[in-house]
């Protein structure tokens, strides 16, 4: 994995999640640009947290791009920018354990996003959420529209 904080890559990744009660039922979205072209990606789980919403947004947007093409991920979790630049070496070396020796929590989550960037040019941004970021604010979006269509799968309009 090369890490790096440019944002020349040709490949920009727009990540966030979404939880309603935490834990509780949450979502995650993600915006991806590319050669002038946009996809959106989103999904909901029933009983979850705010952060494993914000791994899997990462996850699931790395996992949609080619590993052949360099990418920039823009997160405004800083827990998902930290960890995956500042803990995950450690915590791999500790045996998936905190300087504390307690296991670390979304481990499962956290060994996936690991692998997803094995072997890829990854740069890590953080972006302040709910500040009028437009492709961030675009991801919070699809995290919530997944989390409606979870709680309304017919999609009919109730009232």
């Amino acid at each position: 994995m090369i890490i790096h904080n440019g944002a020349s890559e040709g490949v920009q990744i727009y990540t966030d999640g979404a939880c309603r009660g935490n834990p509780g039922l949450g979502g995650w979205g993600v915006l991806i640009l590319a050669q002038g072209n946009e996809t959106e990606l989103c999904g909901a789980e029933a009983l979850t947290t705010n952060n494993r919403m914000e791994l899997q947004a990462a996850i699931k947007g790395l996992e949609a791009v080619s590993a052949q093409v360099a990418v920039a991920v823009f997160t405004d979790s800083t827990y998902v920018r930290n960890g995956i630049l500042d803990w995950v070496p450690n915590w791999k070396r500790n045996g998936w354990r905190t300087a504390a020796r307690k296991p670390v929590k979304n481990q499962d989550l956290w060994q996936v996003l690991d692998q997803a960037i094995l072997g890829r040019e990854v740069s890590w941004h953080w972006v302040r959420g709910h500040s009028g970021h437009p492709q961030n604010e675009r991801a919070d979006a699809l995290a919530n529209q997944a989390i409606d269509a979870f709680n309304n799968p017919s999609g009919q309009v109730s009232g």
